[in-house]
């Protein structure tokens, strides 16, 4: 890749030194168009140690949306709701550290939380500097995206969030150890419940037998089993299926253990929009049932649909957006 290829962009504010913002100037990508893609800018932003792949879309003046992805996927998993909001709106998102054409850290540390938050502190303060980001987040880009959402600091970049399907970790320790301090058998079966939901975590934490599975062909029956587990359909391939799944599974190794057994009292007054797919096979609904302590702006939509339905068949999920951050323009307009 030479230096025409893309601009180098800093936003790294939470690092020591930072350099000022520059101008936002990106270039086209020329590379062959999956069917829902649009043609997109893509741009480089310096992260919390590592250089970010970002992209931009859509209508230069309308509201920024930020779209943050989850596990096994990249950027590319948004590209049927790119297809369906850029007309209205400039959209935001970038590959995850680690998806992807972003660098990948080879510490698990560098995986940490933390870490996440700061990644995408950076695309906001790179890409719109002037403007707070409606973020949309899903799956692990959810879980990751509370981090951001709970931070003090970050909280101002923020318009509103919308949360599919991606709990806040903390948020789930306090979940599992006020339930069990109940003692009663029905809060007792919840538990159990999502822990039986959540088989694939252990999993994750094999050494090396996941990367192992992904080597041997998970990536391309990957398609297949969305089909079949999850009846999706209309997800775009992934050009970086196999490297996603393998590096992919440090986010569960460096978070899921420290964060649910000392969890930490994370609020925000982000105006959230919360969406609940109840048929979501790995993340039960009665996950959120306390979320009204930790965010007192909440809108939960609780909705048919598995774990990345609405992603595959966005139509749904993209007029939740508009009204969502239609509502947000119009409170925030009104407030200035």
């Amino acid at each position: 890749m030479t230096s025409d290829d893309v601009i180098l962009i800093s936003g790294a504010r939470h690092a020591r030194n930072s350099p000022a913002t520059r101008p936002v100037r990106c270039r086209p990508v020329n590379a062959p168009l999956h069917r829902h893609e649009l043609p997109a800018q893509r741009c480089h932003v310096q992260g919390d140690g590592v250089l970010l792949q970002a992209y931009v879309w859509g209508k230069a003046d309308g509201p920024t949306l930020l779209l943050v992805h989850g596990y096994p996927d990249s950027h590319e998993i948004w590209l049927p709701l790119v297809s369906a909001l850029a007309a209205d709106y400039r959209i935001l998102a970038y590959d995850v550290r680690g998806h992807g054409a972003s660098q990948a850290p080879r510490r698990l540390r560098d995986y940490r939380l933390e870490r996440l938050a700061n990644d995408l502190e950076a695309v906001i303060r790179a890409l719109s500097p002037q403007q707070p980001v409606h973020l949309v987040a899903h799956d692990w880009g959810s879980i990751q995206s509370w981090e951001a959402v709970t931070e003090p600091r970050i909280q101002p970049l923020l318009a509103s969030y919308t949360s599919i399907s991606g709990p806040c970790l903390d948020h789930v320790g306090h979940w599992m150890r006020q339930r069990i301090s109940l003692r009663s058998p029905g809060a007792l079966r919840q538990v159990l419940g999502q822990l039986l939901s959540s088989w694939y975590i252990a999993l994750f934490h094999i050494p090396l037998l996941p990367e192992l599975c992904w080597r041997l062909g998970l990536d391309r029956a990957w398609p297949w089993l969305l089909r079949r587990v999850e009846g999706v359909h209309g997800l775009p391939p992934s050009s970086t299926q196999r490297s996603d799944g393998m590096r992919g599974v440090q986010l569960y190794r460096a978070n899921f253990i420290r964060s649910l057994l000392r969890p930490r009292a994370r609020s925000t007054c982000v105006p959230v929009q919360l969406i609940v797919p109840l048929a979501d096979r790995f993340v039960r609904a009665q996950l959120f049932d306390d979320l009204p302590h930790w965010a007192p702006s909440l809108t939960r939509r609780d909705v048919r649909g598995g774990h990345w339905h609405l992603l595959a068949e966005p139509k749904a999920l993209a007029g939740w957006i508009r009204e969502h951050v239609a509502r947000m323009e119009e409170d925030q307009g009104v407030s200035k």
